[in-house]
């Protein structure tokens, strides 16, 4: 599995006081060094945490592969088309939720997506859906012209250590499974951590994991270096 690493709470921080401190673009490079695979970043809509000049500074790092993580806008896909990142992931985005609190409703809405994903594919941009692990959801993802789906992990990782972690593993694998054999390539992330990790290699062909909020936490203790460090060494074991 790759590592991608979510940077938004480090411009959080920055934000916190003003500046440049920490510097966004110097913990994508350090994130990249110690061993990311692909920068997250979510430009939102009311710029809380990353701002455009980030997402621009980041686009232009030699050999980083930036995932813009994106409302489904007018705006975001002027942004995206302007910009071409490596990848894009298209998520639902509510301005009072603190962290992403669902996934993207495809299939109630499943003309627009198609509508929405089709020039920023013919842009060649890798596009992913950010959705809940529903076969329902999945299915109407395949029908998009998406490559790719992120699972969202966030009731697995709300069960984790209870007895309702198993049957929401299950659903989770099951959901994983069922994209690839519809040809997807299947990402996963929200709510990961150093103790729950772990299970995602029983998914099997999981492609990237997108872990943030965890990893800036454990960086507070340990430095960003070790922190990308540990949870690449758990996830590619």
């Amino acid at each position: 599995m790759l590592l991608g690493v979510n940077i938004d709470h480090t411009a959080t921080l920055r934000n916190a006081r003003g500046g440049n401190d920490p510097d966004v673009v110097m913990c994508a490079r350090v994130c990249k060094e110690y061993g990311a695979d692909s920068i997250t970043v979510h430009l939102r809509e009311d710029r809380r945490h990353i701002k455009d000049e980030d997402v621009r500074a980041i686009r232009v790092l030699p050999r980083v592969k930036m995932n813009l993580e994106m409302a489904m806008t007018d705006e975001m896909q002027k942004i995206a088309l302007e910009l071409r990142p490596y990848a894009v992931c298209i998520v639902p985005e509510n301005r009072k939720e603190i962290t992403t609190e669902g996934g993207l409703e495809v299939k109630n809405q499943l003309q627009r997506v198609k509508d929405f994903v089709k020039p920023l594919v013919e842009k060649g941009i890798n596009v992913s859906l950010f959705i809940d692990p529903d076969i329902h959801q999945v299915s109407a993802a395949a029908q998009t012209g998406a490559q790719y789906i992120e699972l969202h992990t966030g009731r697995y990782a709300e069960a984790f250590g209870t007895d309702r972690e198993q049957e929401v593993f299950e659903e989770l694998k099951g959901s994983a499974v069922f994209a690839q054999n519809l040809n997807l390539t299947v990402n996963a992330g929200h709510g990961l951590t150093y103790d729950n990790v772990s299970r995602m290699h029983e998914i099997p062909n999981l492609y990237e994991l997108n872990i943030g909020h965890s990893i800036i936490c454990r960086a507070v203790m340990v430095g960003l270096p070790q922190a990308v460090k540990e949870m690449k060494e758990l996830i590619t074991k």
